[in-house]
């Protein structure tokens, strides 16, 4: 990966909505060598996707909590059986597996606190394999989405 290509990185976290022509002109390629390092990035992985970055207030999800999961037992079983059950629920936004204690992170966005209730009580608490549920609410969100450093 060199420079180019880093800036073509660096654009497109910027504005993934750039055409080829657009980006071409930022990077100080020509259009075809540009196109052509774009779809290289693409089939390498390094670009993974395209999407919006949706605002959770303007869709009524203004509730926000993170929640560090520990497991019962780790045996490979309960860790695929509670994996299935976090992926199965679309309030879960992010998890992450971690080293040590909490054994999971969830970040968890609902419309309020009787809908964080509801999702704790009928979902999270009835996942297999877990031994304690620590929630914690966010009261703001100080970065997001943040680009990586290229």
């Amino acid at each position: 990966m060199d420079d180019f290509d880093k800036k073509i990185l660096a654009e497109l976290q910027s504005d993934g909505r750039l055409t080829i022509t657009e980006l071409a002109e930022r990077v100080g390629l020509s259009l075809s060598p540009c196109h052509r390092r774009l779809k290289a990035l693409e089939q390498s992985g390094a670009i993974r996707d395209y999407r919006a970055q949706l605002n959770p207030l303007a869709l009524g999800l203004g509730f926000s909590a993170v929640v560090f999961v520990t497991m019962r037992d780790g045996n490979q079983e309960n860790i695929n059986r509670f994996e299935a059950a976090v992926i199965d629920i679309p309030q879960i936004i992010e998890a992450k597996r971690l080293f040590g204690d909490p054994d999971y992170m969830l970040q968890i966005v609902v419309k309020d606190l009787e809908a964080y209730q509801v999702l704790y009580d009928r979902q999270l608490s009835a996942m297999p394999g877990v031994q304690r549920l620590t929630s914690t609410l966010v009261m703001k969100n100080l970065v997001q989405n943040r680009e990586l450093p290229l």
